[in-house]
C-alpha cells in the first residue's frame, strides 16, 4: 500500500505542476485583455469561491468541540489574511512581470527560485543551519538566470519585468512562511479559500483604482480565466494537498512541484506551436537560455535535497 501510495502521489504532483506551469501562458494571453489586477481578482475570487462547497463537504461530518472549532478558526481567518496579502503581492508582481516580458518560460523558472530562496530565507530569519547544498543550490540558480536572460548578440536583458519576477519569487517565500507557521492549526482547504478571496479582494479594489475593467475585456479572456481560477488555482492546490498528503516526504513532493517551471517553457513552446505567428506568447529563448534553464532547475533539485538538515517545506500555491 506504501508503495501505491508514493505511485499515486507522483502522478498527482506532476499533474499539479504540469496544470500550474501551463498556467504561466494563460497568464500572457489574459494579460492581452485585461489589466494585471482585473485578471488576478477574478482569477482568485473565481478559485476561492469554487473551493467554499468542497470544504464545506469535508468539513459536514466532522464533531469538532464548539471551542476547538471557533480558535481553529480565528487561526485560519488570521492566518488566510496575512497569506491572502502576501498572495496578492506575489501575484500582482508576477502578472506584471508577465505582461512585460511575454515570455512564460523565463517567468516560469524566475519564479522557479522561490525553492532555493525559501530555505536561505529560514536560515536568515530563523538561523536555521541549512546544508552546503541549498548554497550551490543558490549559486547555480543565479548563473543559470544570468545565462536565461541572454538574449541574441550574448548581451545581459535583465529588465524591470525580469527584475519583478524576481521579487515575485521573494514574495512567494514570504507566502510559504505565513503558511508555514499557520496551516498545521487550521483547516488547510478552508485556509486556501480564504486567503485566495482575500488576494482576489485586494485585486478587485486595485483594479478599480488603477484600472478600468471592462466587460468586453473580460469576455475576451474568459478562457485563460477559467483555466487559472478553476484548475491553476482550486484544482492545483487541491491536487498538491491531496499529493503531499500521499507522498512519503515533502523534499521530494517539493522536488516534483518544483518541475512547474518546465513545463512553463514547454506549454510556451507547443502554444507557439499549434498557433499562428502573430498569436506566439514568447520570444526565442536561444541555445544559452535553455542551457540557463536547465541549469537553474539543477539549482532547484540540489537546494531541495536532504543532505543532514531537516526539510523545508514546499511551495503553498501557483
Amino acid at each position: 500500500m506504501k508503495q501505491k501510495n508514493s505511485i499515486s502521489s507522483v502522478v498527482v504532483l506532476f499533474t499539479a505542476a504540469i496544470i500550474w506551469g501551463f498556467a504561466f501562458v494563460a497568464q500572457v494571453k489574459g494579460g492581452d485583455h485585461v489589466g494585471a489586477f482585473t485578471f488576478i481578482s477574478i482569477r482568485f475570487l473565481m478559485g476561492g469561491l469554487v473551493l467554499i462547497p468542497v470544504y464545506a463537504l469535508f468539513e459536514r461530518n466532522r464533531t469538532t468541540p464548539p471551542t476547538e472549532r471557533k480558535k481553529k478558526n480565528r487561526l485560519t481567518l488570521v492566518g488566510s489574511l496575512l497569506a491572502g496579502v502576501a498572495l496578492f503581492t506575489a501575484s500582482s508582481l508576477q502578472q506584471f512581470g508577465i505582461n512585460m516580458t511575454r515570455d512564460p518560460g523565463k517567468a516560469g523558472f524566475i519564479t522557479g527560485l522561490y525553492t532555493v530562496l525559501t530555505p536561505v530565507f529560514y536560515f536568515l530569519i530563523f538561523r536555521k543551519r541549512t546544508g552546503w547544498n541549498t548554497w550551490v543550490g543558490c549559486i547555480l540558480a543565479t548563473v543559470g538566470l544570468y545565462m536565461l536572460c541572454l538574449q541574441e548578440g550574448m548581451s545581459f536583458e535583465f529588465g524591470l519585468g525580469e527584475l519583478l519576477l524576481f521579487f515575485n519569487a521573494v514574495m512567494w517565500v514570504t507566502q510559504i512562511l505565513i503558511v508555514d507557521r499557520f496551516v498545521a492549526d487550521c483547516d488547510p482547504i478552508r485556509f486556501s479559500s480564504w486567503q485566495f478571496l482575500t488576494c482576489g479582494v485586494l485585486a478587485g479594489i486595485a483594479a478599480l483604482i488603477f484600472e478600468s475593467p471592462a466587460w468586453e475585456g473580460i469576455r475576451s479572456a474568459m478562457i485563460p480565466l477559467l483555466y487559472c481560477g478553476l484548475l491553476s488555482t482550486a484544482v492545483g492546490f487541491t491536487l498538491q494537498v491531496v499529493g503531499q498528503k500521499m507522498s512519503e516526504s515533502p523534499t521530494t513532493a517539493a522536488i516534483i512541484m518544483s518541475t512547474e517551471s518546465v513545463f512553463a517553457a514547454v506549454g510556451g513552446v507547443l502554444w507557439n506551436l499549434i498557433t499562428p505567428a502573430h498569436l506566439h506568447v514568447t520570444q526565442e529563448i536561444g541555445a544559452v537560455g535553455y542551457v540557463g534553464c536547465a541549469v537553474i532547475f539543477a539549482g532547484i533539485i540540489l537546494s531541495q535535497i536532504s543532505v543532514g538538515r531537516k526539510n523545508m517545506p514546499g511551495k503553498a500555491i501557483q
